[in-house]
């Protein structure tokens, strides 16, 4: 079933050459919807992947160049969505922006420089700071709009060791997200953050985390010490308790679910958590004592979006 006409919305994705990512981009260019999935210079086969499934399908899936550590790329790749929807006579809005891009690590904490660790904080969270200061002028312009934040049970369920920095980057993007979420609700700007939990399979997420470069000095104290075959157990303990049904393409579904659900409607938060560890619990308390905290304080306005 696609969009009518008048329910089509121009999505920005960032981190869209594989993944959660790539999986929503094709589902809401299916939707008929125009997609622009975000992706970098050097993925050139996921590029021409995205570009055939869009010549196949017909659908508007397009990509751009958006590396969400380069604040002029992002600029460029903003202008070059509004440029494009100027040249076919469409708004030259951009409704919804899905902040998907995300870098993942395993190693102990210890093992990192700080510059090092930055590298997680610059992607996870800063990356969405300059797409938002890109985007934002124009959804506040329009009066309305989405962002979609990929966050992660690990912000609040159970943390395993040696994920340090992707857990502390995406614990800070989720505090990022929810403070937008009272900063835009009187431009008639919606925040939803999906959260979810460990997908073993399916994705490239545990293929392509980084590991620590001083891995063979402070690192291997601990790999070749008293945590021995603790890395291993993490990835292996994590599988065995996924359910072999667990389906990524589940996340992409919420994703579409909430770009679908009509404004004023949509949840702050939707969790897809097949191992089920705790986060929907702690983010239920811990959403429940912020809205009681605004009204207290006379700010229950800034809970739910201008209509």
């Amino acid at each position: 079933m696609s969009a009518s006409s008048s329910s089509v919305k121009t999505i920005i994705i960032t981190g869209a050459s594989t993944g959660f990512g790539a999986l929503a981009a094709r589902l809401l260019a299916q939707r008929g919807h125009i997609v622009y999935a975000g992706v970098r210079h050097h993925e050139e086969a996921e590029i021409a992947a995205a570009r055939d499934f869009a010549f196949q399908n017909k659908v508007a899936l397009r990509t751009v160049l958006l590396d969400v550590t380069d604040e002029a790329a992002v600029n460029a790749a903003v202008e070059q969505v509004l440029g494009e929807l100027e040249a076919e006579n469409k708004p030259q809005t951009i409704d919804v922006v899905m902040h998907n891009a995300g870098l993942g690590s395993i190693g102990p904490a210890e093992a990192w420089t700080p510059q090092e660790m930055m590298k997680y904080f610059d992607i996870n969270v800063l990356g969405a700071q300059r797409v938002n200061r890109a985007v934002l002028p124009h959804m506040r312009r329009a009066g309305k709009g989405l962002l979609i934040w990929t966050s992660s049970s690990s912000t609040r369920g159970g943390t395993p060791p040696f994920l340090g920095p992707y857990f502390a980057s995406k614990a800070a993007m989720d505090s990022l997200a929810i403070t937008y979420a009272g900063e835009l609700t009187k431009w008639g700007i919606e925040t939803s953050i999906v959260i979810p939990g460990a997908f073993t399979t399916g994705t490239k997420h545990f293929e392509n985390m980084g590991k620590p470069r001083d891995e063979a000095e402070v690192g291997k104290q601990y790999v070749e010490g008293p945590y021995k075959g603790v890395s291993e157990r993490i990835i292996d303990g994590l599988m065995a308790i996924t359910p072999k049904d667990a389906d990524p393409a589940d996340v992409a579904r919420a994703m579409v679910r909430l770009v679908d659900t009509p404004h004023g409607e949509r949840p702050l938060r939707v969790h897809v958590d097949p191992v089920g560890d705790g986060a929907e619990i702690v983010n239920a308390v811990a959403d429940r004592v912020r809205a009681e905290l605004l009204r207290r304080i006379g700010l229950e306005d800034v809970l739910r979006p201008k209509i």
